[in-house]
């Protein structure tokens, strides 16, 4: 039996206290506290559709805006992540996920490739959802991109409703992870890569 492939990422500047820790084989359970109701919803929707475990737990600046305290989540997450897959040994590499709801249709394609990049695509029909500005989405997943190391495009194909297309693009990106950090059975201790090292 593989080892479990978990990790915990405490981050702490003068904008931002947090704890994350991650395990990419679990069954979805989660515990989030960030102080960002909206983006609470958003990581629900990563480890249940992603079937990981996800704690989060955050204080920050909240009372300047929520951008230190999101972005830096993010970047949290990318390093959990990054420290979670391992070696990469043996993992599916590449995940894709389509993912409607409603009107909304978002498409979240993975590649643990060890290089950071982003493609983002999502025309909000709105600037917020609440109080939650959607100018962060994007910033959460630069975050995470950059620091888990992989390259993602994220594709909102059609939608009418912003909380339906950032509750889209959330679910798909769970989906598409959960199918890239697999352990391909017929793939074990292989690093899916030409060149021998992701």
């Amino acid at each position: 039996m593989s080892a479990p492939r978990t990790a915990e990422v405490i981050r702490n500047t003068n904008e931002t206290k947090i704890r994350v820790e991650i395990n990419l084989d679990g069954n979805g359970r989660q515990n989030l506290a960030t102080g960002v109701p909206f983006l609470d919803h958003m990581l629900d929707q990563i480890a249940r559709h992603g079937l990981i475990d996800l704690n989060v737990q955050a204080q920050g600046d909240l009372h300047i805006d929520d951008h230190h305290t999101v972005e830096d989540i993010g970047i949290a997450i990318g390093q959990a992540l990054f420290q979670a897959v391992g070696d990469k040994k043996g993992i599916r590499r590449y995940g894709h996920a389509y993912v409607p709801l409603d009107e909304s249709l978002s498409r979240v394609v993975i590649d643990f490739s060890g290089r950071p990049h982003l493609e983002f695509h999502v025309p909000f029909v709105r600037a917020n959802t609440g109080r939650f500005d959607l100018d962060l989405v994007r910033e959460f997943f630069q975050g995470l991109v950059n620091h888990a190391k992989i390259s993602m495009h994220i594709d909102n194909l059609r939608g009418e409703n912003a909380h339906h297309q950032c509750e889209t693009v959330f679910k798909a990106f769970g989906r598409a992870l959960r199918m890239a950090a697999e352990l391909d059975p017929r793939a074990t201790n292989i690093i899916p890569s030409t060149k021998g090292t992701l």
